[in-house]
């Protein structure tokens, strides 16, 4: 039978190592403070590592909100701690950073509370009316509410950070001579380099006139942070200037001036190669005339009857009395009448000659007859209204490319238009642009090569300069310096610390060979070592029974 001993069963079989190479068998073997150190050292290790893996992902802040009041930061710092979002503040606490990726949901929420409310209210100072407040304080409270509803909208473009206005409400009268019209101021704080247009300014104006019963433009201020005076008569403009709607128009004028014509040119000569430029002279004059003319009297058999009246009167002499100048001669009796035969009246001229073929004698008679005729008279009312906005004068200057060419060798060139071809484009531009001589409207058209920059060669970005390439080697060497960082402090520290300590432990006791006997089952070895044996053998059978069971088919296995 062979024999086997059992520290070499054992030895082959048990996890349990002997010696300086193994860490667990040796700490019944190390001192106190060799554990301590050990213990510190591996503690060292994990700290060390969780740090370094909390870094690697460590969530990039991003700026939530910036340019807060305090009153704003605090409710909103507030409101991050009930939603369990982690905030931090920026160099200066000039703005609250929250992770990139709950930056917009946060917003949301935050959006959905109502913050930031900024320093301005508005009619919020309503909602929590007291009861018993007498109409001066609701009165107080709407112009309050008002002034920070329209803050808030102008506060809403780009080019303005803050904004105050004051509304100059007065009381209504019943009286119309003391009745006022309210007026309105507004401050503007506008953000650094930025400027209002003479558009946007009167867009204000308008914003607030139209927010206030019976506030006319005019009564509008709006100045900047500097004090100057944005606002012209309540139109945003100077006096004399034009209204921002007025160089629209113009401008609108000439864009579409030089897209017909551009339009009609670019299947002649080729795209991109004409230029054209038109300016538009445009009469935003407002001009009413009212004429009033009188015609000369035409023919007044033809002419209308305005009024006609007519009077006749006739006195006889039996009626007629003493006439003539008052006096002697006038009150003396008339001479003796005196009759012919043949009917002729007397020589001397005698009045009262009686006639003897039946006609009476009578003394001196008169006829009078007035007409007066009143015409028509022709009159002429002319109300005339010009037209604003018209066209006064159009000029355009238009530069032609050359016209290009390829040859049979197949080169490119130039060649300037013919004569009969600048004809045509100077026919077509001048029906494009509707041309009017009478007008005053010029037109110069130049062929002439044109005389472009090189154009510069935009080199490829490398893919090491690719945003994300970069990135990706950002993330790439953050793990794998976090694996560096691991790596080293085994190897480099904890690993060496371990050895170090293991060899300083004394070496353990050898263990005494149980060598397997004959078939009686006897020990080897001298008899002073078999009590010895038999009790390490018997040790190793109450600690570890699988050891023997191990050994004892071992036995069996090489006995068969």
């Amino acid at each position: 039978m062979a024999k086997t001993t059992v520290a070499e069963t054992a030895s082959s079989s048990l996890p349990v190592p002997t010696g300086s190479g193994s860490l667990l068998g040796s700490l019944p073997r190390m001192s106190p403070r060799q554990i301590l150190a050990l213990m510190l050292g591996s503690a060292a290790l994990i700290a060390v590592a969780v740090g370094a893996w909390i870094w690697t992902q460590a969530p990039d802040y991003r700026v939530l909100y910036s340019g807060l009041s305090d009153r704003d930061g605090g409710s909103i710092i507030g409101a991050l701690n009930q939603m369990n979002v982690p905030y931090r503040f920026a160099e200066g606490g000039g703005a609250i950073l929250v992770p990139g990726d709950k930056v917009h949901d946060a917003r949301l929420r935050l959006a959905s509370q109502g913050l930031p409310k900024g320093s301005v209210v508005g009619f919020e100072l309503v909602d929590n009316q007291k009861f018993g407040a007498t109409q001066f304080q609701e009165q107080i409270n709407y112009q309050r509410g008002l002034e920070g509803e329209l803050a808030r909208s102008i506060q809403s473009l780009s080019a303005v950070a803050a904004a105050r206005v004051h509304l100059a409400i007065p009381k209504p009268s019943v009286f119309l001579r003391e009745q006022q019209n309210p007026s309105a101021s507004v401050l503007l704080t506008l953000n650094a380099g930025r400027q209002l247009d003479r558009s946007q300014v009167t867009g204000i104006i308008n914003l607030v006139a139209s927010s206030v019963p019976e506030l006319s433009p005019n009564s509008v201020s709006v100045l900047d942070q500097n004090g100057s005076l944005l606002s012209r008569n309540g139109t945003g403009i100077d006096n004399g200037g034009l209204d921002p709607s007025q160089l629209s128009y113009i401008k609108q004028i000439e864009t579409e001036t030089i897209r017909r014509i551009a339009d009609i040119l670019e299947p002649i000569v080729g795209r991109n190669n004409a230029r054209v430029q038109v300016t538009a002279d445009v009469d935003f004059q407002r001009v009413e005339s009212v004429a009033e003319t009188f015609k000369p009297n035409q023919d007044p058999k033809v002419a209308a009857i305005r009024t006609q009246q007519l009077s006749t009167s006739q006195t006889s002499g039996s009626a007629a009395g003493a006439l003539g100048i008052p006096g002697a001669l006038s009150n003396q009796p008339s001479a003796a009448g005196t009759a012919t035969t043949d009917g002729r009246q007397p020589q001397n001229g005698a009045a009262g000659v009686a006639t003897v073929n039946g006609t009476g004698a009578s003394g001196p008679s008169s006829a009078k007859k007035d007409e007066a005729v009143a015409y028509e008279v022709d009159k002429t009312i002319q109300h005339t209204r010009a037209n604003v906005g018209g066209i006064k004068r159009l000029t355009a200057a238009i530069v032609v490319n050359h016209r290009r060419q390829v040859d049979k060798d197949g080169k490119a060139t130039t060649a300037p238009l013919t004569e009969k071809d600048l004809e045509q484009v100077n026919a077509l531009v001048r029906e494009a642009m509707g041309f009017n001589k009478e007008r005053g409207d010029s037109l110069n058209i130049v062929n002439t090569a044109f005389n472009e920059p090189e154009r510069e060669t935009v080199a490829d970005v490398p893919f090491y300069k690719q945003p994300d390439n970069v990135q990706l080697a950002k993330d790439t060497g953050k793990y794998l310096l976090f694996a560096l960082l691991i790596g080293y402090l085994y190897f480099g520290v904890l690993k060496p610390m371990m050895a170090k300590a293991l060899e300083s432990l004394p070496a353990p006791a050898p263990l005494p060979a149980l060598a397997g006997g004959d078939e009686a089952g006897l020990l080897s070895g001298p008899a002073d070592r078999r009590g010895d044996q038999l009790q390490i053998a018997r040790k190793i059978a109450r600690e570890d029974p699988k050891v023997v069971a191990n050994v004892v088919k071992s036995w069996v296995t090489k006995d068969e």
